[in-house]
């Protein structure tokens, strides 16, 4: 047992967040969701909610804040009546875990397929709401020295230690 780690993620799913890069995408889909013909990469969550799985997401990985809308959601089809309250509940999500107020771009139906397609991976849940599907787009995480740091760094002329531990030095100004 880690700490901090939600239990509801699978080591399977742990997996795949830490591979995946910046931009790349990941699908949560409902029940009703054809998972295992448009992923690339499938895992499995039956019996947990969609909802449930994202908080469980956004408390590890960050969203895309170079992307003008970061999550998407499957656009109702026209002439359709279904009711949508779960998108309520997926902003009040993602306000709480990254400050977003609208983070949402809606996705016709089929794009939206082709789109989940060239998703990294497809995490198929037991979420019985409609139109629940949600694709998330990840973030550079800048790891442990931030932005300020690093900054200081820079203008400084120190060497900093990449992620990779390859050393990178900045020269200080007028070098």
């Amino acid at each position: 047992m880690l700490k901090g780690i939600p239990a509801i993620l699978s080591p399977e799913l742990l997996k795949i967040l830490m591979e995946m890069g910046h931009g790349d995408e990941i699908v949560l889909g409902d029940g009703n969701f054809p998972a295992a013909s448009h992923a690339q990469r499938l895992v499995r969550c039956d019996g947990h909610g969609v909802p449930e799985l994202l908080d469980a997401v956004l408390k590890l990985m960050p969203l895309d804040q170079y992307s003008a809308r970061p999550a998407a959601l499957m656009q109702i089809v026209p002439g359709d009546t279904a009711e949508t309250p779960i998108w309520g509940r997926y902003g009040e999500i993602i306000r709480e875990r990254t400050g977003l107020t609208e983070p949402f771009e809606e996705v016709e139906r089929f794009a939206f397929y082709e789109r989940a397609k060239q998703a990294y991976a497809v995490v198929a849940t037991g979420e019985s709401a409609l139109y629940a599907n949600i694709i998330l787009k990840k973030r550079r995480h800048r790891g442990r020295i931030g932005r300020r740091r690093e900054r200081r760094a820079r203008k400084a002329g120190y060497a900093l230690l990449c992620a990779r531990g390859a050393r990178r030095r900045y020269p200080a100004f007028g070098e």
